[in-house]
């Protein structure tokens, strides 16, 4: 077996943060287990990638705008320079540690995907089952080397068996972000309620088909792009109103929130998710709700925010919850249920509309070329890289 194997990189050395984008093909060390050196390999399992998915993260990392301190501390820590990146995974298990195969019963030749943040299940968050926000995390593809690559080595305890008989590979490829929005969805309960998202990016558009799907009873999409607010149709939003784009500036959209209104006679909407993070959008989706509604924050912007009117939220007594990852595994289970079931059919759907059934979505990693790569990510919402297994 060959000691090195290709990889979709970051290289602090070859590639400055503050005037490169993109990422490079290039060779890397191959992982390998072995447990007479490391015993942390008897619970770890080597996996060949099928599909991958480019997310907003990997975005973020391609066009220097985000996780700069993440991957320069974690290379720090390992005395390295380059960062495999992507951690959206759909494998085939081709080794497997002592531990990995008699604890969690992984063995070769199972298909899996991952959840993304490795949890240290020491700190008191792991403790009291709250590992999704584990305080001692580590995230693939960013603190730690990811799956756009031939080869990846993860803990078995991070992996989830998938059935390809049931969930075709290219939507199983991205159960981890679908797994985002499902995690927002389901932090209150939208049966019968009246339910503005805010943003239809990649994981608004998976939230407008969670929503409907767990019983929302009017969906309002808010989306500036309408490519996006088309898809967002398609998904089963009733509606999708373009915002003022106001730029840097955080003053919310009265046009826009007293639309809103009109269409929930008067009252506001019952539940507001902010998928974006930009200010404005926040304020947004803080004065479309009702008196005694609920905000979920998912979108995240570095930086300080400014919130409109701070008395009425208590004044109108209204409910803010953030949103990070998915609760494990209690999420994924969800995420399996929705995809696999048929009624309502959130599985077609993801792969006609935010997949375009292939057509320009998929990008095959042999013939990985940064800037038709690049293109591809500014078109779709979202874009998988085909592996080849």
């Amino acid at each position: 077996m060959a000691d090195s194997m290709l990889a979709l990189t970051y290289s602090r050395e070859t590639d400055p943060w503050e005037t490169t984008t993109g990422l490079r093909k290039s060779e890397v060390e191959r992982p390998v287990l072995d447990e007479s050196k490391d015993y942390h390999d008897r619970s770890n399992v080597l996996i060949q990638p099928m599909m991958t998915g480019f997310c907003g993260s990997d975005r973020g990392i391609w066009f220097r705008s985000a996780f700069k301190d993440m991957i320069f501390g974690s290379l720090d820590r390992e005395k390295k320079s380059t960062r495999v990146i992507g951690h959206e995974l759909l494998g085939k298990v081709v080794a497997v540690g002592t531990d990995a195969k008699r604890t969690y019963g992984i063995d070769v030749d199972d298909v899996v995907s991952t959840e993304s943040h490795i949890v240290c299940g020491a700190c008191y968050q792991c403790r009291i089952g709250d590992t999704h926000v584990c305080a001692d995390d580590k995230i693939i593809g960013i603190s730690q080397d990811g799956c756009f690559s031939e080869l990846v080595k993860l803990p078995a305890k991070a992996l989830w068996r998938t059935n390809l008989d049931k969930i075709r590979p290219e939507v199983a490829a991205v159960q981890e972000p679908f797994g985002n929005a499902v995690h927002a969805c389901t932090k209150v309960n939208l049966r019968g309620k009246r339910v503005a998202i805010v943003g239809c990016g990649t994981i608004g558009l998976f939230a407008v088909a969670i929503a409907r799907a767990m019983g929302a009873n009017y969906v309002i999409g808010v989306e500036p792009m309408e490519n996006h607010a088309e898809m967002a149709r398609r998904l089963g939003a009733d509606v999708v109103l373009t915002p003022e784009m106001s730029g840097k500036s955080h003053a919310s959209d009265k046009e826009l929130t007293d639309r809103i209104r009109k269409l929930t006679d008067g009252v506001g909407v019952d539940v507001a998710l902010e998928m974006t993070g930009v200010n404005s959008s926040v304020n947004n989706a803080l004065r479309c709700v009702r008196r005694g509604g609920d905000v979920i924050l998912f979108g995240l912007k570095s930086g300080d925010a400014v919130i409109e009117n701070f008395d009425r939220l208590i004044v109108d007594g209204i409910s803010l919850h953030s949103v990070i990852g998915r609760r494990i595994f209690e999420t994924w289970h969800i995420t399996r249920h929705l995809l696999e079931s048929r009624d309502p059919n959130i599985h077609d759907l993801v792969w006609e509309v935010i997949l375009n059934r292939g057509e320009g979505t998929m990008v095959n990693f042999s013939d990985f070329e940064p800037a038709a790569f690049e293109k591809a990510i500014k078109t779709f919402p979202k874009v998988v890289i085909r592996h080849g297994v």
